[in-house]
């Protein structure tokens, strides 16, 4: 969604540059995977981004944060549908899992992170939603920092007081500027807030569209040096699966995708606590958000389902 906004400063000179930078692997599971690539709606994608330490192994790390994006025909709507990191799942078995019910964001451990991880998260997600995914993206946290420094900081509207379990910073209520660091780290917080982890859902969806807004509005035109920053951030932020679909085709074919155009859902799920387990269990109402992702209906689905959708 980012390199759509970028992609009027020149498209040849964008994908030479991302084709240079970025990270490409299998990320989705043979069951996840639309059979053939396409750069024409609609559009499913998996953007997954893990809580791995610095000098941690994959195989240590969770997926902190797991958004479907949904783009329907005519590519100029994008719909950021939210997963749960404790929602009750039935995971499949792999070589070296027998598979079970779990918290989703345990798939992505199970997978042994990374590559392996996104893998069998994403057979996890096409299993309970039926949805097939055109391509995926994990997400380097300390590469998103770079792109958001890169672009002079986002500005982020605090609802609620917190207090980071990370830093111990605490964040007012009030619209503020922060820089990389500072806006991943409320992003990524969710107790203290009276949502849990429906806050923070929130809060990452809020954070993806300050970003586009302040990409479109960075001075890329002129800045021939900060341009070419950009995009290696972008590229070093992300590992990237298209599903064969070639980059530039993706590229041209989002460049309506504004900030604008970002839709916010939250999953129809509720908390509840099994064997002194906290997990997310889903409302009947998700299977119908499923269905309109398949069949094309997500913008009846958010006429009907207001009380769903989130402030941008």
């Amino acid at each position: 969604m980012i390199f759509a906004v970028v992609a009027g400063v020149g498209l040849r000179a964008l994908t030479e540059r991302y084709d240079r930078s970025v990270a490409r692997q299998s990320l989705l599971d043979p069951a996840a995977r639309r059979a053939n690539g396409t750069a024409s709606g609609p559009l499913n994608f998996l953007l997954v981004g893990s809580d791995q330490r610095p000098n941690a192994s994959d195989s240590d790390a969770r997926s902190d944060t797991i958004v479907i994006v949904h783009v329907p025909d005519g590519l100029r709507q994008a719909y950021l549908i939210s997963v749960p990191r404790d929602l009750y799942v039935a995971i499949p078995p792999t070589a070296t899992y027998p598979g079970g019910d779990d918290k989703i964001n345990s798939a992505f451990e199970h997978g042994g992170g990374g590559q392996g991880g996104t893998r069998l998260l994403s057979a996890t997600l096409s299993q309970l939603t039926g949805i097939r995914f055109d391509g995926a993206a994990l997400i380097d946290f300390s590469g998103f920092e770079k792109v958001i420094d890169l672009v002079d900081g986002v500005r982020m509207c605090v609802d609620e007081p917190v207090r980071s379990i990370h830093t111990g910073t605490v964040f007012p209520v009030g619209c503020q500027q922060m820089d990389g660091a500072r806006a991943l780290d409320y992003a990524r917080q969710r107790y203290g807030l009276p949502g849990g982890d429906f806050d923070r859902q929130r809060h990452q969806q809020q954070l993806l569209r300050a970003i586009m807004d302040r990409v479109a509005g960075a001075d890329l035109l002129t800045s021939p040096l900060k341009f070419d920053r950009l995009i290696r951030a972008i590229g070093s932020a992300f590992t990237v699966d298209s599903n064969g679909a070639p980059i530039e085709d993706l590229v041209f074919g989002l460049r309506h995708l504004t900030a604008g155009s970002l839709v916010g859902v939250q999953l129809p799920s509720h908390a509840k606590d099994i064997d002194g387990i906290s997990y997310v269990l889903l409302d009947p109402t998700a299977d119908v958000l499923f269905r309109a992702v398949r069949e094309a209906g997500m913008a009846h689905w958010v006429r009907d389902n207001p009380s769903w959708i989130n402030r941008l």
